[in-house]
């Protein structure tokens, strides 16, 4: 009998350890948590953070052109824009000449981070030229190149 009050004392205490080790010790404070990885912040030094910040300069600069409305051909021209990885522009953008001193230093601005950008990374690119426009016209209200 007593042997088998020890196996009982033994399994009760085992039993209280394992059910007191599995309780949880959260505070019910959603900040002390760890947080998903979908919800943490990008890493800013990371090709993809970098990425996505040349694409808001491209953006932000688009967006500035558009606000121009584009009503005479000759009111207008264009730029490189971009760098790829084996030399050149990857494009063009068309602007109005009238903003072209606020405009042309963010363009080279950005030419110059993607060129950055290809080296830090090792990008590779196709080589091609991008074709030149000629002029630039405007069909509604934007400016539109022409090749």
């Amino acid at each position: 009998m007593k042997n088998s009050l020890i196996k009982s004392s033994i399994i009760a205490l085992i039993t209280a350890f394992t059910i007191s080790s599995c309780a949880s010790s959260s505070s019910g404070d959603p900040s002390t948590l760890p947080k998903d990885i979908s919800e943490r912040p990008a890493d800013e030094n990371s090709q993809k953070y970098e990425l996505a910040a040349l694409d808001k300069i491209k953006i932000a600069l688009e967006s500035e052109i558009a606000k121009e409305k584009c009503t005479k051909n000759a009111d207008w021209t264009f730029a490189p824009i971009g760098s790829k990885a084996c030399g050149g522009p990857t494009g063009y953008i068309a602007y109005p000449k009238k903003i072209e001193t606020e405009i042309l230093p963010k363009i080279e601005s950005y030419t110059q981070k993607m060129s950055e950008y290809n080296k830090k990374y090792n990008i590779t690119s196709d080589c091609m030229m991008a074709p030149e426009p000629t002029s630039v016209k405007c069909e509604n209200g934007k400016g539109v190149l022409i090749f």
